[in-house]
């Protein structure tokens, strides 16, 4: 999509081009694309190529803004096509609803949510803490025939979207939601659950202690991270360098999910406890 999209764009800007964004996502029928501040004067020239290029999407909406605020989620402004948030994204066999101006979303996680599915063992209880529209949950119950997902999450719109979600996958008998800060919930799940995920970047490692809580005495604690590495250092060492962060228990596993900004990594740690 890169070098079609900056030739298109050639013909409508000229040599700014080549800078003319920094990233784009895809999400059902509608793109999230990033574009220097100055030139979000030609925010509509760039949507309306995308969709030129690309047929299958039917509105672009540009991110003006870091994902920000309790509930991260992005500063967006509609800049093409059909002037419309609500969208169906589909991942390894599940549909999922959602509001893309109103719950934070990634389509590029969805090789660690089907690494994650498959690591979860048949009878296993599952704590999501930071749940969103229910993507990691849904998976996991769909992948597996026995196993209970517990899925906090504390925007009443993300939540909304995971009761809905939980409907349209059939995963009702499996999928537990909360509509609770993680923490509470862990309280109510005191060494009920086998396996923790924690895919909250920005704040895992201060919840760590309620993950820890709600294990069965021993367990999986999958810690999403976002860790950055100075001039000179390899994304690898940063990555493990970071897992000196985990309060107890054994990293198992250190792996870079992806890069989110300059020198700044997302990285997951697969935590024995």
């Amino acid at each position: 999509m890169v070098r079609p999209l900056k030739e298109i764009l050639k013909n409508e800007i000229g040599e700014e081009a080549s800078r003319a964004y920094g990233a784009f996502d895809f999400i059902g029928d509608l793109a999230i694309i990033r574009v220097p501040e100055d030139m979000h004067g030609k925010l509509e020239i760039i949507g309306k190529s995308l969709m030129k290029l690309n047929k299958s999407i039917k509105g672009v909406w540009a991110q003006v803004g870091p994902v920000e605020g309790e509930y991260r989620v992005r500063k967006l402004i509609h800049i093409a096509g059909e002037e419309r948030s609500i969208t169906i994204y589909h991942e390894s066999g599940c549909r999922f609803e959602l509001d893309i101006t109103k719950v934070y979303f990634s389509p590029r996680l969805a090789h660690e949510r089907l690494r994650i599915a498959e690591l979860v063992r048949e009878g296993e209880a599952v704590f999501n803490m930071f749940a969103g529209i229910g993507t990691f949950s849904i998976i996991i119950a769909k992948k597996k025939s026995d196993v209970t997902v517990h899925s906090s999450e504390i925007n009443s719109s993300a939540y909304q979207y995971m009761i809905r979600n939980i409907e349209i996958n059939k995963v009702k008998n499996k999928v537990i939601p909360y509509l609770e800060d993680a923490c509470n919930v862990s309280n109510m799940l005191q060494g009920k659950i086998d396996r923790v995920i924690m895919p909250l970047p920005e704040r895992a490692i201060e919840f760590f202690d309620c993950a820890a809580k709600s294990l069965k005495g021993k367990g999986w604690i999958h810690v999403y991270m976002h860790v950055p590495y100075i001039k000179g250092e390899s994304p690898n060492e940063a990555a493990l360098k970071s897992s000196s962060l985990i309060p107890s228990g054994n990293v198992e596993n250190t792996r870079i999910v992806r890069e989110v900004g300059p020198r700044m990594l997302q990285v997951v740690h697969d935590v024995r406890m």
